[in-house]
Parts: structure tokens; C-alpha cells; sequence
């Protein structure tokens, strides 16, 4: 059903799936296994009808893009270099954005004119944790205010014109900071997906206001959608299975929690999520839904039940 007055054209899963029409599956469960994270249990099933469709819709706009920059070059008599097209990928923490992230770049790479995909998180240009404690923000990790804005919107920007071996910074979730000299570099590809909690948020309210959205880079953007309790239940379930790996690791930031009991485990994961997670969700990411290009809406089971796309 789609609403009169409405930017956004809704489909149901069938619906969307139809329009998947004759795109190859070019993934296979060993791939799948391979991307899909940690509590995001991605089957085959979900790629074949929703990423596929996606996938198609995507290189078709991609093309269209190149095309029209082509064109703009014969007009002007230039001779730049391609443009890279930029995807943004935003949600909730626990909502899946890595695994639709990583699925998109295999499918997307696939394609024959889009060979080259890159991918980073916005996770690299956080503050560093001795700079959110010296600036009291240790407590809003991930909220628009702890990031180095000014690093990621310079880093976008050179991507886009089309600037050779673009370095990002990289994020050890293992040791829940940035790691220190250590970059990923990024070096004309034909699509970069952009992935963070808050990459359609508003500048920070203490940046001027001629500075520019992160999302004013992005060609396209996504928005991974669930409701609270069931995020909430996701990013429990998460912390509770940490314990077994991750947490048990020497290095881990969150090595305390390591060896709670169950009931202890729960409290400690519902604490975090209503005082941060939540939070930030309620006041920064959900309100910038609305700004996606496509928003792909997920039930309790993980299934996206509901695609909208905005309308051209």
C-alpha cells in the first residue's frame, strides 16, 4: 500500500522480490557465511529476494550516473578521472548494517560495470577514547558529537573528486578504540559503501553551519529499520554470546564481562543499551530515516518484511 502524498513507494517482501526478474545469484552459502555477522543469521533465501533486487536497482542507477558523468564530460571537453558512486548504509547498532554492507559489496562487485567496490565504517574516524575521556564523551560513543567530522567529511570529499589511495583510519572493536598508524586505503573505485550508525545525521550542533552533511557525498543511501524492543533483544542476545569469544580475549576492552553469569550478563547488556544505544537511537539515528533513498524494514526473526523506496 502505498500512501498518497507519501515520498516513499512501500513494497511487501513478494512485491519486492518479483523485481529480483532474471539477476544471476552469484553467492553461494560459503560466501554467506563468510559475510553474514554475528547474530545476523542472513540466509539464501534473503539475498535471492531482497540483496538481488537491491542489486539490480543499484547497477542500474550506478550506470545511469556514469552515463550522465560521461556525457558532462563530452560537453565540458574534460578529461577527469570516473567519480566514485557512494552509498551510505545507516541504522541502529544490532539493527545488521555490516552484514547488508558486506552482502552489497559482493553482489555489487559482480556486476560488470561496477568491478570495484570499497567499503568502510565510520567506526575509524571516532574519536579516540583518550580524546572522548579528556572531552567527557565516553558515555556518547557513536553519538554525531564523537566523531572527528571534520576527518570523514575530508575523506569523502577526496573520494569523490576522485583523489588516488584515500586513507581512512581503522577501529579495533576488539580493543573498543581506534588503532593507532593503521589506515585503510581507498583508491578509485566505482562504488565506496559508507557504513555507520549516524551517517545520515546532521552536522554536530557545534560545527558552523556551512559545513556539509556526511550525507551530502552520498548518491544513495540505506536504512536498516527494527523496532526498539527487537534491538534491543538483538543486542543482548549478542553481549550474552560475546562472552563465550570475544570477551574472553586477553586484549578485549570488555574482558570484565567475560565471566557474569546469565542474569547478570542481561542487566549489565539492557543498561548499556537503554542509557547509550537507545539513547542514541531515539535522538540521532531514527530521526534520519526519513533522509534514506531506500529503508529496508526488518521483523523479529531477522526477515526484512518491508521495502520503501523514495520516490525520483
Amino acid at each position: 500500500m502505498n500512501a498518497v502524498g507519501s515520498p516513499y513507494r512501500r513494497f511487501t517482501r513478494e512485491e519486492w522480490a518479483h523485481l529480483r526478474a532474471d539477476t544471476p545469484l552469484t553467492l553461494t552459502l560459503e560466501d554467506l557465511s563468510r559475510l553474514k555477522s554475528l547474530h545476523d543469521p542472513i540466509s539464501l533465501e534473503e539475498v535471492i529476494e531482497i540483496y538481488l533486487p537491491l542489486s539490480r536497482l543499484l547497477a542500474l542507477y550506478v550506470a545511469a550516473t556514469q552515463g550522465l558523468f560521461k556525457a558532462t564530460q563530452r560537453f565540458l571537453g574534460a578529461g577527469d578521472g570516473k567519480v566514485p558512486y557512494i552509498i551510505g548504509v545507516a541504522g541502529s547498532v544490532s539493527a545488521g548494517k555490516s552484514t547488508t554492507a558486506r552482502v552489497l559489496r559482493a553482489l555489487l562487485s559482480r556486476w560488470p560495470n561496477t568491478p570495484k567496490v570499497g567499503l568502510i565504517t565510520t567506526d575509524g574516524f571516532l574519536l579516540p577514547n583518550a580524546a572522548l575521556e579528556r572531552e567527557g564523551l565516553m558515555d556518547k560513543k557513536g553519538f554525531p558529537e564523537s566523531y572527528d567530522h571534520k576527518a570523514l567529511l575530508r575523506f569523502l570529499s577526496d573520494v569523490k573528486a576522485g583523489a588516488p589511495h584515500v586513507t581512512a583510519p581503522v577501529y579495533s572493536h576488539l580493543v573498543y578504540d581506534v588503532v593507532e598508524g593503521e589506515t585503510e586505503s581507498v583508491d578509485h573505485p566505482d562504488i565506496l559503501i559508507v557504513e555507520g550508525v549516524n551517517v545520515l545525521a546532521a552536522r554536530p550542533s557545534r560545527q558552523p553551519r556551512d559545513i556539509p552533511f556526511v550525507s551530502d557525498f552520498f548518491d544513495f543511501s540505506i536504512y536498516l529499520d527494527a523496532q526498539e524492543d527487537v534491538l534491543e533483544r538483538w543486542y543482548i542476545d549478542r553481549f550474552l554470546s560475546l562472552r563465550q569469544t570475544a570477551f574472553r580475549d586477553p586484549r578485549s576492552y570488555f574482558r570484565k564481562y567475560a565471566e557474569l553469569d546469565d542474569a547478570e550478563a542481561v542487566r549489565v547488556a539492557r543498561e548499556i543499551w537503554t542509557t547509550i544505544n537507545l539513547e542514541n537511537l531515539r535522538n540521532n539515528i531514527a530521526p534520519t530515516r526519513p533522509r534514506a533513498s531506500l529503508v529496508l524494514t526488518k521483523g523479529a526473526d531477522h526477515r526484512i518484511e518491508e521495502v520503501a523506496l523514495r520516490k525520483l
